[in-house]
């Protein structure tokens, strides 16, 4: 049996991954059956459950790889920026995941709220996100740029707080074109302000 490449085999999980969260952002986790993943991703369920344990350990992973991309954008430019790109890149061609990711975060939220055990698993993996917003707070805070009469904790929670805004308001469907000025202001409430003024 010959023996497959490592990129080969990070290609077909990235694959997994792609065709996965479009069919779990469509359906949800309950109705993304197997049959339908396998439709999504082109693959089938033994080419799928080679790189994942269960349904359970694919979501988990595509939850994670989602949180990971944001959290790689958090540490360059901040929490806010990946705001701007779900919004700029709906369909998440960038750096970003973007319209399947929705389905996919509210259903995380969905679980996170009805499932204990999922709680348990998410948790383990959920910090990435948040320590990417507070280390780049922490060094926008060292350089000067950060306001210094909030705790960094308090401005992450904050940050955290107004993602999760968008993503409800995006999901509702809700228009986007007009949330360029409110992330400004965002943005704006984080930083120190110099010298006088209001």
């Amino acid at each position: 049996m010959p023996r497959v490449s490592s990129d080969h085999l990070q290609a077909r999980r990235r694959q997994i991954l792609d065709g996965a969260r479009a069919c779990f952002a469509r359906y949800g986790y309950e109705g993304a059956t197997v049959r339908r993943l396998e439709e999504a991703t082109g693959l089938s369920r033994g080419a799928i459950f080679h790189h994942f344990k269960d349904k359970e350990s694919l979501f988990l992973a595509l939850a994670e790889d989602d949180a990971g991309r944001m959290a790689d954008v958090v540490a360059e430019q901040g929490l806010v920026q990946v705001m701007r790109d779900l919004l700029s890149d709906p369909h998440g061609s960038g750096s970003v995941p973007g319209a399947d990711w929705l389905g996919t975060r509210l259903e995380v939220s969905r679980r996170l709220r009805t499932d204990e055990e999922f709680r348990g698993r998410w948790a383990q993996r959920s910090e990435q996100l948040t320590a990417a917003t507070r280390e780049r707070l922490n060094r926008q805070h060292r350089s000067g740029n950060l306001r210094d009469d909030v705790d960094v904790d308090v401005l992450t929670a904050y940050l955290e707080l107004v993602l999760e805004g968008l993503v409800s308001h995006l999901a509702m469907g809700f228009p986007a074109d007009d949330m360029d000025p409110v992330l400004d202001l965002v943005e704006e409430s984080v930083r120190r302000h110099r010298g006088g003024g209001v």
